[in-house]
């Protein structure tokens, strides 16, 4: 599915922005192991930007790769096996990636992992979810889970900017420059962040909150349609003063 913002009916201010010149952006919201369709989206952002004559092309993902979808080693094993030929390429770090790398130091963590989606990151990396012991699950998952997954997990960062746009996987705590927001915000934060009316300096294009459509704001841009609960995967296209969105 391909539509702009002409084809949709917003209340309020849209956003206005730019990428920096000769440079298309493609923000992908919440994955969460919907191989599938990120696969279809992946698609979809080659055959478009095929069309494109910008010079730097980005890929940007908001995080939540993994956790409640089919396929999450699948779809971390794409993205490291399969990226989009061409792209310069940034992954942001989730609330749930930081549940896995939690529970990846102290096992003792694993209970807040599990009420947040665990078991099917678990079961896709082997995991029998029958030890009895919390440790004992997390040496299955490390000695299940490929370096390069681990790699990947570790590398994670909590934000990017591109011209006037800053992405995070849940939003920023308003009023708090980025060098100073605390990573749980950044990877957590909603209701202070989403009813917000605050200028924050730059559009935030953020996830984490499920969404039935791209949500537009002038201050924000929220890009988690649901994918996992049966919605589709978005991305938001960016070039020059432009906003657009790809949906698989």
């Amino acid at each position: 599915m391909v539509f702009d913002l002409l084809a949709r009916s917003l209340r309020g201010k849209l956003p206005e922005g730019e990428v920096p010149e000769g440079t298309r952006v493609y923000a992908v919201g919440d994955i969460h192991g919907c191989l599938a369709q990120l696969e279809r989206l992946h698609e979809m952002i080659r055959a478009d930007a095929a069309q494109s004559s910008a010079e730097r092309l980005v890929a940007v993902y908001v995080g939540d790769y993994i956790d409640r979808g089919p396929d999450c080693r699948g779809v971390v094993e794409h993205l490291l096996s399969a990226p989009l030929p061409g792209f310069e390429t940034v992954y942001l770090r989730g609330n749930h990636e930081d549940f896995l790398l939690e529970f990846l130091e102290d096992p003792r963590r694993m209970s807040g992992w599990m009420m947040n989606g665990a078991a099917s990151t678990l079961s896709s990396y082997g995991v029998s979810l029958s030890a009895s012991a919390a440790s004992e699950v997390r040496s299955e998952l490390r000695f299940n889970m490929p370096e390069s997954h681990v790699a990947f997990y570790q590398s994670l960062v909590l934000w990017h900017l591109e011209g006037d746009y800053l992405f995070v996987h849940a939003g920023i705590l308003p009023g708090v420059p980025i060098e100073e927001q605390e990573p749980k915000d950044l990877m957590w934060i909603r209701e202070r962040f989403l009813d917000s009316n605050q200028d924050h300096g730059k559009i935030v294009v953020h996830g984490h909150t499920p969404i039935e459509e791209p949500e537009l704001r002038f201050n924000r841009i929220g890009i988690d349609t649901g994918a996992v609960y049966g919605g589709q995967l978005t991305a938001l296209v960016l070039e020059a003063d432009s906003q657009r969105f790809l949906q698989a």
